[in-house]
């Protein structure tokens, strides 16, 4: 992993956002599950999509894949013929719903039926939009429903799906799965991801550039995607804790270089 030098305020101040963003709802109520959906938001970090698959077969439910040709399908195909588990599966100007289908089908034995599909989203405003049409078309009936995402995308997913809905006139509990969250530990003064599998993560540069763009984006203000800027998702309490560890973050410029990529 190449590497970009943090000191240890860096570190715990990123750990603190990745935490927040991670928002979670199955994991206290696993054992107990109540869904009868699973939408997976294509991207690329293949411990969270196994995870995701491994819940749907656990518990039988419906699949729905969404993602087409966007900012992550490079990053999946590429994570995935570095994978030895997936490197046989053809990616090859595949959209990420149908490579996330290969997955499922191949390699968790999803059955085919439980599979529905939509490969025209670009981005989080249209998977949501875009999920929620294949859903009425196929005339899908879905009351709770888990919600799956990057977990550094997780908590502007749900904002996303539920402003969706909520514009369409639907009714539904998301519950949120990130399946791992995320945090770094300095290891000699280099930075390394702690506590989650190693193959098939973020490069560390992109990590933090994820990580460092979403708090602007769920900020509600004029330049925000809440209601009050481009009303793309629902309002968002941003925590203090997290605007300051934001700013600390911000203050170095190697940083805000990354974060502006």
């Amino acid at each position: 992993m190449p590497q970009i030098p943090l000191n240890p305020a860096q570190c715990a101040a990123i750990n603190t956002i990745a935490r927040w963003l991670a928002l979670d709802d199955v994991t206290p109520q696993r054992a107990t599950l109540d869904a009868d959906l699973l939408v997976l938001a294509g991207h690329a970090v293949l411990p969270n999509i196994e995870g995701a698959f491994s819940l749907a077969r656990e518990y039988q439910l419906p699949l729905l894949l969404s993602g087409g040709i966007g900012h992550s399908t490079v990053f999946l195909a590429q994570a995935m013929a570095a994978h030895p588990r997936y490197q046989h599966l053809h990616t090859d100007g595949l959209s990420e719903a149908a490579m996330l289908r290969a997955i499922a089908l191949e390699c968790f034995a999803i059955p085919a039926e439980k599979i529905f599909s939509e490969e025209a989203s670009t981005n989080c405003g249209q998977n949501a939009a875009f999920s929620c049409q294949l859903l009425a078309d196929k005339q899908l009936k879905a009351q709770r429903i888990v919600l799956v995402q990057d977990p550094l995308m997780q908590r502007r997913t749900f904002a996303t799906f539920s402003h969706h809905w909520q514009q369409a006139g639907l009714a539904a509990t998301f519950l949120n799965w990130p399946v791992l969250v995320p945090q770094l530990a300095l290891n000699n003064g280099e930075a390394e991801f702690s506590g989650v599998p190693e193959q098939g993560l973020w490069s560390l540069e992109r990590f933090l550039s994820l990580l460092l763009g979403e708090i602007p984006r769920l900020r509600d203000d004029a330049r925000g995607y809440g209601p009050q800027g481009k009303n793309f998702i629902a309002h968002v309490d941003i925590p203090a804790e997290i605007e300051a560890a934001f700013r600390l973050l911000i203050d170095s410029p190697r940083l805000v270089n990354i974060a502006t990529r």
